[in-house]
């Protein structure tokens, strides 16, 4: 018999009242079912159909780092970037599916490098311009989603410790200030060109920057030509991965399991853009429950491998000190 997922054992109540949790689990969620079409026999139409890969989906390194930043956020109320930058080292499974770069940095950490030094040494010194600082980050987004300012900068913290190159920087501070928004909205009604709106105040000219403008232009075309328009991840890189799950996350806010699909028609890098468009479009949902919103269905969370233990510490922590 296949055991219970840990998120079972929490507090009644807990899953419904923190958006940052919420967040996370459809993070993991997006992230474990995008990379079941990695794997021989997935197919997009039997998604699109309404039929699911065959259960359990294994997450990777987008959710193994996403539950650092959670837990790391949860244990400090801020990014510690020595202590954050050791987790993520301690916790590194190779298999889960790094980059050979992010394998590459975190061992050096591991081993006594300082991350700055490790992290800015990559590429020639100019560091990774990768979408692994935005695919983990938007957990912490919604835990800031009162303070916009914070969860950016917070963002930009967290984003350092392994990519130093301002492409990667932004995109991650982007993802945040999305999920933080979403948060703020949490099941209300929000416009498609609102969420990138509050994205604008934070972006830095570049290439990254280009492309979520240019996904504000394309709202309310097709999934194929989104993609085609502003990349699906396929060069791995943020200015190719974070203005298409922007575009996507703005589209589908208020639909999950539309907004996750939508990263599996594109193609590309789809456990990393469907992590990143789960983690905004679930801290708006939360978990399906019927009205207005479409959260994560419960059949997907199931399916979904179980989350690493570790991870629930913070949040049983701070169920024993609710009043009951």
């Amino acid at each position: 018999m296949r055991r219970l997922p840990e998120w079972t054992m929490i507090a009644p109540g807990m899953l419904n009242s923190d958006p940052a949790f919420d967040s996370l689990q459809g993070l993991s969620v997006g992230d474990a079912l995008g990379a079941q079409f990695f794997v021989p026999g997935s197919s997009v139409p039997d998604l699109l159909a309404g039929r699911l890969p065959s259960a359990p989906w294994p997450w990777t390194d987008d959710t193994e780092m996403a539950c650092s930043v959670y837990a790391e956020i949860y244990e400090r109320g801020s990014v510690d970037r020595d202590a954050l930058a050791r987790a993520f080292a301690q916790r590194c499974e190779p298999y889960r599916g790094y980059g050979p770069g992010t394998v590459v940095v975190l061992h050096e950490i591991r081993d006594g490098r300082p991350w700055s030094e490790a992290a800015g040494a990559v590429f020639g010194g100019l560091g990774s311009w990768g979408n692994g600082a935005a695919m983990r980050v938007a957990p912490l987004g919604a835990h800031f989603a009162d303070d916009l300012d914070r969860a950016a900068a917070q963002a930009a913290l967290s984003a350092e410790i392994t990519h130093r190159h301002p492409e990667a920087i932004v995109g991650a501070m982007a993802v945040a200030v999305a999920a933080a928004h979403a948060a703020k909205t949490r099941e209300k009604s929000c416009a498609p060109d609102q969420l990138l709106r509050v994205v604008e105040p934070y972006l830095v000219d570049g290439l990254t920057a280009r492309g979520i403008r240019r996904a504000g232009e394309l709202l309310g075309c097709t999934v194929a030509e989104a993609a085609y328009e502003l990349g699906n991840g396929a060069q791995v890189s943020a200015q190719d991965t974070v203005p298409f799950t922007l575009w996507a996350a703005a589209t589908y806010l208020g639909d999950f399991p539309r907004a996750v699909t939508a990263c599996v028609e594109a193609g590309g890098d789809v456990d990393t853009t469907a992590a990143i468009v789960g983690g905004i479009v679930a801290a708006h949902t939360g978990l399906e429950k019927g009205g207005a919103t479409r959260g994560i269905p419960q059949e997907w969370l199931a399916a979904r491998e179980a989350l690493p233990g570790w991870v629930f510490g913070a949040q049983r922590a701070r169920a024993l000190q609710r009043p009951s």
